[in-house]
């Protein structure tokens, strides 16, 4: 860690304790988390999931087509998935900035049988108008939420905005997916049911990520700046055994690089997720 992102995030951590004060008076009327608001119409509808012992079926499943380029056609489904059906976890990272990767956004996808992917984004559930913000994010600015779609529309959403994207694969075995997903849409089931103020560093997307993770993992995620700055979390996957990868984390980076293969597959539909793998340079190899 350079003294340059450890001045950085020192700024940052800063910037929040200095806000709270003034987002206390702009929060006075928030003093619960509530699931009714003015959502925005990518954060109107959570998912709920009827969880069991063989199948999941999901309501609200996210499926945005951001093809167009000019705003989104909305879109949503209720999928069933069959445990005996659940493959694998991919784990996504979107960072926020080319010259400085701390801050990013990170969420997962899980693989079903037939080329079949649900991915699962943990967000900051923001209203109409209202932009995210990082500052914000400290003090009751935004509830979280559990945005769960298909990925043409989780990760296309990032393609279209010009986000950088990768997707890893993970080493996680069919039954340690299918404990994840679970894990996962039981998670998504609690915040319909009792909302939770998300926040930027304490309850974010790869903390809940790291919680789901460390629930099955023979090597669990630390806390650190892996967590805090989500951009190097790919990196601390590496190091404890989690990517499916024998690269080191340069090489990775350019090998699971998907924005442009995201973009180029957006009008394909269903078949969103199995050309961006198969298109992924050398993906037959590790």
């Amino acid at each position: 860690m350079t003294r340059r992102i450890v001045s950085g995030v020192v700024w940052v951590v800063l910037a929040g304790v200095a806000a709270t004060s003034i987002l206390w008076m702009a929060t006075a009327g928030r003093q619960r988390p509530l699931a009714e608001r003015d959502w925005a119409a990518d954060h109107a509808r959570a998912a709920r999931a009827d969880i069991g012992p063989d199948s999941v079926t999901v309501h609200d499943v996210r499926d945005f087509d951001w093809s167009s380029g000019e705003g989104a056609a909305e879109g949503y489904r209720t999928e069933t998935y069959h445990m005996a059906d659940v493959r694998a976890v991919w784990f996504a990272l979107a960072p926020f900035a080319e010259r400085w990767r701390g801050l990013a956004h990170s969420f997962i996808s899980f693989e079903f049988a037939d080329d079949r992917y649900l991915a699962v984004s943990v967000e900051a559930r923001r209203e109409v108008d209202e932009p995210y913000s990082l500052v914000r994010g400290f003090w009751r600015g935004f509830e979280t939420t559990y945005v769960v779609g298909t990925e043409r529309d989780v990760i296309g959403q990032r393609a279209v905005r010009g986000d950088t994207l990768f997707l890893y694969p993970s080493r996680a075995t069919p039954e340690q997916a299918r404990s994840v997903f679970v894990d996962v849409m039981a998670r998504a089931n609690a915040l319909s049911a009792s909302p939770e103020w998300y926040n930027t560093v304490l309850n974010n997307c790869t903390t809940n990520l790291r919680d789901h993770v460390n629930r099955v993992a023979s090597n669990p995620l630390p806390w650190g700046w892996g967590i805090i700055l989500p951009g190097y979390s790919d990196a601390l996957a590496l190091r404890h055994g989690i990517l499916d990868t024998e690269l080191t984390i340069e090489a990775a980076r350019d090998r699971f690089r998907v924005d442009a293969l995201a973009r180029a597959a957006l009008g394909s539909g269903d078949d969103f997720g199995r050309r961006i793998r198969v298109e992924m340079p050398g993906r037959q190899g590790n």
